[in-house]
C-alpha cells in the first residue's frame, strides 16, 4: 500500500507542475497588460507610457518568460503570490481567510450531501419502482433542475423574511451554516444519490445476492454488504465532492453574502487583480487533483485490485 502511494502522489506531482504553468500563462496572456492593471488598481489617473515602464521594472515584469515563472512558482510553493493590484496586502492575507470560510461551508455541505445521497440512494433502490421511489426522484429531479440562486432566494424570502427562523447573510454561529447548506444539499443530493441507486440495483442483481438468500442470511445483513459494495464505486464520486464545491459556491457565496472564495474571486475579476486570480485558479485546481489522489488511495485500500493497475 506504501508503494502505491507513492506512486500515485509521484503521478500527481507532474500535472501540479503543468497546472501551474497553464495558470501562469493564462494570466499573462491577458489582453490588458498586467502592468497598467497595476495602474489602473492604484487609481493613476493618466497612465503613460514612462508610467508602465517603471511599473514593470518595479514588478520585475522585464525578465525572461521562464524566469518570471519559475520566480512566482518557487513564492507559491511558500504561499506568496506576491500583493494585491488593488489593496497592496499579501494575497494569502486575504486568500487564506476566505479559503477555510469556504472550506468549512464545504466540508459541512459535503457531510449533508453524502449522507441525504446514501440514504435516498439505498431507500429508492431497494422500493424500486414503487410509489417512494418514483416519489423522491421526482422531487429531486425537480429540486436539481431548478437554478440555486432562485432557490436561495425562495428560500431567504420564505424562512428568513416571513417567518425570521434563521439569518440571511454573513457567518458567526451554527444557523449561519443551515440556509447555503440546505441549498447546496439540494442542488446536489439529487444528482450523487442517483449513482448510489443505480450502483445498489446493479449489486442486488449479482450471484452473491442470490446466493446469500439461498442460504437464509437475514435480509438486513445481505443489504448491509450490498451497501458496502455500492458504496466502493462512490468513493471517488463523493471524493471529488469537496473540490467540485469549492469551485462551485460562488453563487451561494454572493447570494448569502459569504466571505469566502467566491465572493472574493468575483471581486478580484472585477477589479482585475491578476495575482489573486492566479491564487484563487490555482487552489481550486490544485484541489482537484489532491483530492482525486485521495480518493484513488481510498479505493486501493478498500479494492487490493487497483494497485495492480499501477
Amino acid at each position: 500500500m506504501r508503494s502505491y502511494i507513492c506512486k500515485r502522489i509521484l503521478i500527481s506531482l507532474p500535472l501540479l507542475l503543468i497546472i501551474s504553468l497553464l495558470t501562469f500563462v493564462l494570466i499573462n496572456l491577458s489582453p490588458l497588460d498586467p502592468a497598467e492593471a497595476i495602474l489602473q488598481a492604484q487609481g493613476v489617473p493618466q497612465i503613460t507610457a514612462e508610467l508602465i515602464a517603471q511599473t514593470k521594472e518595479e514588478f520585475g515584469m522585464n525578465k525572461p518568460f521562464i524566469i518570471r515563472y519559475f520566480d512566482w512558482l518557487i513564492h507559491s510553493l511558500r504561499l506568496d503570490f506576491g500583493n494585491s493590484y488593488v489593496t497592496g496586502k499579501p494575497v494569502w492575507s486575504l486568500v487564506g481567510p476566505a479559503f477555510f470560510n469556504t472550506l468549512k461551508l464545504t466540508l459541512v455541505s459535503s457531510a449533508a450531501i453524502i449522507v441525504s445521497s446514501i440514504l435516498l440512494g439505498v431507500i429508492c433502490a431497494l422500493k424500486e419502482g414503487k410509489v417512494i421511489d418514483k416519489s423522491i426522484r421526482g422531487v429531486l429531479f425537480f429540486l436539481t433542475a431548478m437554478p440555486s440562486y432562485w432557490l436561495a432566494s425562495i428560500i431567504i424570502w420564505s424562512i428568513s423574511v416571513k417567518l425570521d427562523w434563521l439569518p440571511t447573510s454573513g457567518m458567526g454561529s451554527y444557523k449561519h451554516y443551515i440556509l447555503p447548506v440546505i441549498v447546496i444539499t439540494v442542488s446536489y443530493a439529487g444528482v450523487y444519490f442517483r449513482i448510489i441507486r443505480t450502483s445498489m440495483l446493479n449489486q442486488l442483481n449479482e450471484d452473491y445476492v442470490l446466493y446469500g438468500r439461498a442460504c437464509g442470511l437475514p435480509e438486513w445483513k445481505i443489504t448491509w454488504q450490498v451497501v458496502r459494495s455500492s458504496l466502493q464505486v462512490a468513493v471517488s464520486v463523493f471524493g471529488m465532492a469537496i473540490p467540485i464545491l469549492l469551485g462551485s459556491t460562488v453563487v451561494i457565496e454572493n447570494v448569502f453574502a459569504w466571505p469566502g472564495l467566491g465572493s472574493l474571486s468575483v471581486k478580484a475579476i472585477l477589479s482585475r487583480d491578476f495575482p489573486l486570480i492566479q491564487a484563487y485558479v490555482l487552489i481550486l485546481a490544485s484541489t482537484f487533483v489532491w483530492f482525486n489522489t485521495i480518493s484513488d488511495i481510498i479505493n486501493a485500500a478498500i479494492n487490493p485490485k487497483l494497485r495492480k493497475d499501477l
